[in-house]
């Protein structure tokens, strides 16, 4: 237990909003950006959600009045998915008016595929009422993934496409890296070519140098995509980015949640814990 929380704290910004603003101050400092989540999901009663729609609230006030460069992310789940999808709604437009009254921007993070059509229901409406405020993700390991590309770059939708760290089956997953790679990269290819500001979420240096080669081979400048990454991984790698001139995101967890969060992204997929143990010695 004690590796175990020594693991997860290396991965989360502090249990607070304060602990996270100076993290992000020191991100801000190198020309990184970032994208703040309050940790938590899976919430079961209202007074739970309601607490979870307060902590973004606040924060996109914290935010704003730090001055600092970030988003903010975020799970249905924790906004009260499991208890009803309108409820869920309606905490998300509070949040979301509040993300275009400071014109931030809200990122609606993917969870297993049990809630991926109702996520991506949710951010349709949504999408229609606040545009470009609010965003989604896509996992590239997931068969309906191609779809969904097409469907979210006919309303120019903001995606953030990653591979997935849910364990998911094969009658609808890739399970094989080769394949979600190259799944990945057809993805990306559409996202570039008809979507809205790519956001090409990996630490996977074979999937970073195709993105570097395909934006110069295409004429696509540096300021119309970002690179995203994962808070105290490969922070090296984030920084020469930067440095190259590229837009760089880092997704920072903070909050009190934080082992619960960490215990189930490593008991979800085995791959999850190599990633881990991977890049403690990555740069």
């Amino acid at each position: 237990m004690k590796l175990l929380t020594k693991l997860a704290k290396a991965f989360v910004a502090g249990e607070t909003s304060d602990e996270a603003m100076k993290a992000v101050k020191k991100l801000n400092e190198k020309n990184i950006t970032a994208t703040l989540d309050v940790l938590g999901e899976n919430v079961t009663n209202r007074k739970e959600a309601d607490r979870a729609v307060q902590a973004y609230l606040n924060l996109l006030d914290t935010i704003n009045e730090a001055g600092v460069k970030s988003h903010v992310s975020l799970k249905l789940t924790q906004m009260g998915l499991d208890i009803e999808d309108e409820y869920c709604y309606q905490n998300m437009v509070k949040i979301v008016k509040k993300v275009k009254e400071y014109k931030n921007f809200v990122r609606i993070d993917m969870e297993g595929s049990a809630y991926t059509q109702r996520t991506l229901d949710i951010f349709y409406r949504l999408h229609d009422e606040f545009d470009d405020s609010v965003g989604i993700v896509i996992q590239a390991y997931l068969f309906r993934s191609e779809k969904d590309i097409e469907d979210l770059n006919k309303i120019k939708a903001r995606v953030r496409l990653c591979k997935g760290a849910y364990k998911e089956p094969s009658s609808i997953a890739y399970k094989k890296m080769k394949d979600i790679r190259k799944n990945f990269i057809r993805l990306a290819s559409m996202l570039f070519s008809n979507g809205n500001y790519p956001a090409i979420a990996t630490h996977d240096d074979y999937l970073i140098e195709w993105t570097k080669n395909f934006v110069r081979e295409k004429g696509i400048p540096n300021n119309k995509f970002e690179f995203q990454m994962l808070y105290g991984i490969r922070t090296k790698t984030q920084e020469r980015l930067a440095k190259e001139g590229y837009n760089i995101r880092i997704y920072v967890p903070f909050g009190t949640h934080w082992l619960p969060y960490f215990y189930r992204r490593l008991r979800e997929r085995k791959e999850n814990v190599w990633f881990v143990v991977k890049n403690l010695f990555k740069k």
